[in-house]
C-alpha cells in the first residue's frame, strides 16, 4: 500500500489562510483531504445543511481543478480515518483545532488511534484568533465580562500577530472526485424549504472574500450606527462563512487593521469579533454552558411552557411587527438581523417567559451561520442566566424598539407584507390604528394580522415578578 498524508477538514472549508492544508500542500504533492459527515450532528441543523451541501460542492470542484482527491464520509471522522487506513499506509494526519468541548473530545479520540498505529499527528490554530485557554485574568482564571476580555485578548494578539495571506501552490492536474451521491442523498437536505436560501446567498471562500472588500470600501465607515438599522445593508453578513471556515478570522482581523482611518465603526466590528472569541473562552472554560445556565440562580426560574404561543413566536404570529419581521426573515432566509435576533430573544424570555433553550434550539435548526458557542453565549446573555448578561429586569419594548430602529417601517412591511398600507405612526403598534384609517384603507387587525398574543406592559409585569421570586 502506498503512503499517504491526509487532511481533515471541519469548518474550515477553505484552501486558502488555512494553516493545515498550507502545511500539508508544502510537505507533499500528493494527499488526500476527507470530510466526515456526522448525521447526528446536523440533526438539528437543518438550515447549515443546505449551506453545507452548496459549500462542500464549491470545495470539490476547487480541488477537483487542482489534482487533489478529496472524500466525502458519511460517519463520524475516525470511522472515516480507519476506512483511509485500511485502503492507505497512512503516515500523517493534518487538521485545525477546533474548539467545542465535544469536538476536542473527538480530536482526544483520533489522537489516541493514530498514536496507537504510529501515525504522527500535525495540527493547527482553528477558526479563532488564539486559542480560549491563552487569554485569562492576572490570577489565572477566566473572564466573565467582555469588556477586560477583550482589552487583553485583543492586545496579547496583536503583540504576536504575524498574519500574512496564504495561499498553497498547486501542482497536479485537474482529477474527477465524485461524491454526488452523499452530497445529493444523505447531506442535500429533504425539505424544500432551502431553496429560499438560493436568492439570498452565494456560498463559497471566493464569495466570503468579495463581500468583505466590500463591506470595507462601502459600509464599515458607518457600521457603528448601519448596524442597528435592519433595513439597511449596514453589516458585513459574514457569519455563515464564518461559521464553516470559508474564511478565516485571522484574514478579516487583518484586512480591517489595514483601514488607514480606524474611525468607531472599525471599533465596533472589530468588537464583533471579539463577542465571537469570547462566546468560544466563555464555552471551554465553562462547558456546563452547552445544557443549561451558567449562573445556577436561574436552575429555579419559573419558565413557562406554552406550546402554541412558542409556536406563533416561530411562525412570526405574534402580534408584535418588529418581532414577527425577524422571525419571518429568519424562516426566509436563513439569517436575522443581530438588533431583531435580541428583540425577538427577549420576547420568547421574557414577554412569554419561555425557557431561552427553546429559543436555542430554534435558532439552532433555522440560522445558516449557527455556531455552539455564538448561539449559547447570546441567548444566555438575553435571558441574564449566563457571563456579562443583560441583566432580567432590562426588558426590550418591541414598540419603542421597532420604533427606535425601524421608524419608517420599512423593515417590517418587507416582512409583514400584510401592514404595506399601515401609515408610519401606527406601523409598530397596529392595534392602535383609529378605526376610521382602518376603513380607509380596508384594514381588519383580526383578519388581516394578529392582535398581540400578550400584553406588553402585563407581560413585563409578570417577567420582573418572576425574577423577583428567583431572588427571595
Amino acid at each position: 500500500m502506498q503512503n499517504l498524508k491526509i487532511l481533515w477538514l471541519r469548518e474550515d472549508l477553505r484552501t486558502e489562510d488555512n494553516d493545515a492544508f498550507i502545511n500539508i500542500a508544502k510537505n507533499t504533492e500528493k494527499f488526500t483531504v476527507f470530510y466526515a459527515y456526522d448525521e447526528l450532528k446536523f440533526k438539528f441543523r437543518s438550515a447549515q445543511r443546505w449551506w453545507l451541501y452548496k459549500s462542500l460542492q464549491k470545495l470539490e470542484d476547487k480541488l477537483s481543478n487542482a489534482g487533489i482527491s478529496f472524500k466525502i464520509f458519511n460517519s463520524d471522522p475516525l470511522t472515516a480515518i480507519k476506512v483511509l487506513a485500511k485502503k492507505y499506509t497512512i503516515n500523517q494526519l493534518y487538521f485545525n483545532k477546533h474548539y467545542e468541548p465535544k469536538e476536542k473530545n473527538t480530536e482526544i479520540e483520533i489522537e489516541k488511534y493514530l498514536e496507537k498505529n504510529q501515525i504522527e499527528v500535525k495540527k493547527y490554530n482553528g477558526n479563532l484568533l488564539q486559542s480560549p485557554f491563552d487569554v485569562k485574568k492576572k490570577d489565572g482564571t477566566p473572564f466573565q465580562v467582555f469588556t477586560p476580555y477583550w482589552r487583553n485578548a485583543e492586545e496579547q494578539y496583536i503583540k504576536k500577530f504575524n498574519f500574512s495571506k496564504k495561499i498553497p501552490r498547486f501542482k497536479g492536474k485537474k482529477i474527477i472526485n465524485d461524491n454526488k451521491k452523499i452530497l445529493e442523498e444523505i447531506i442535500k437536505p429533504k425539505k424544500k424549504w432551502y431553496q429560499k436560501f438560493e436568492k439570498y446567498w452565494q456560498v463559497g471562500e471566493d464569495q466570503a472574500k468579495l463581500l468583505l472588500k466590500k463591506f470595507i470600501n462601502n459600509s464599515i465607515s458607518n457600521y457603528s450606527t448601519n448596524r442597528d438599522i435592519p433595513s439597511n445593508e449596514g453589516t458585513s453578513k459574514l457569519s455563515p462563512y464564518l461559521a464553516f471556515g470559508e474564511i478565516s478570522v485571522q484574514y478579516i482581523f487583518d484586512e480591517c487593521y489595514k483601514i488607514s482611518k480606524k474611525n468607531i465603526g472599525f471599533r465596533k466590528y472589530i468588537n464583533e469579533i471579539g463577542w465571537r472569541e469570547f462566546a468560544h473562552h466563555l464555552l471551554n472554560h465553562f462547558p456546563q454552558m452547552e445544557n443549561g445556565n451558567l449562573r445556577k440562580q436561574f436552575d429555579n426560574f419559573k419558565w413557562v411552557k406554552d406550546e402554541k404561543k412558542l409556536t406563533k413566536w416561530k411562525m412570526g404570529k405574534t402580534g408584535y411587527p418588529i418581532v414577527d419581521a425577524g422571525m419571518r426573515e429568519l424562516y426566509e432566509t436563513g439569517w436575522m438581523h443581530n438588533r431583531v435576533r435580541m428583540i425577538t430573544a427577549s420576547f420568547l424570555v421574557k414577554h412569554l417567559r419561555i425557557n431561552w433553550i427553546e429559543g436555542e434550539k430554534h435558532f439552532r435548526d433555522s440560522l445558516l451561520d449557527f455556531n455552539m458557542p455564538n448561539n449559547i453565549a447570546g441567548w444566555q446573555w438575553v435571558a441574564g442566566c449566563g457571563a456579562d448578561a443583560a441583566p432580567y429586569f432590562r426588558i426590550f419594548n418591541p414598540i419603542l424598539q421597532g420604533e427606535k430602529f425601524d421608524s419608517e417601517g420599512i423593515y417590517v412591511k418587507k416582512w409583514v407584507k400584510e401592514l404595506n398600507n399601515i401609515p408610519k405612526k401606527f406601523i409598530h403598534k397596529p392595534w392602535e390604528l383609529p378605526k376610521d384609517i382602518a376603513n380607509k384603507i380596508n384594514f381588519n387587525l383580526d383578519r388581516d394580522y394578529i392582535n398581540p398574543i400578550v400584553n406588553h406592559e402585563e407581560a413585563r409585569q409578570m417577567a420582573l415578578k418572576a425574577f423577583a421570586d428567583l431572588k427571595k
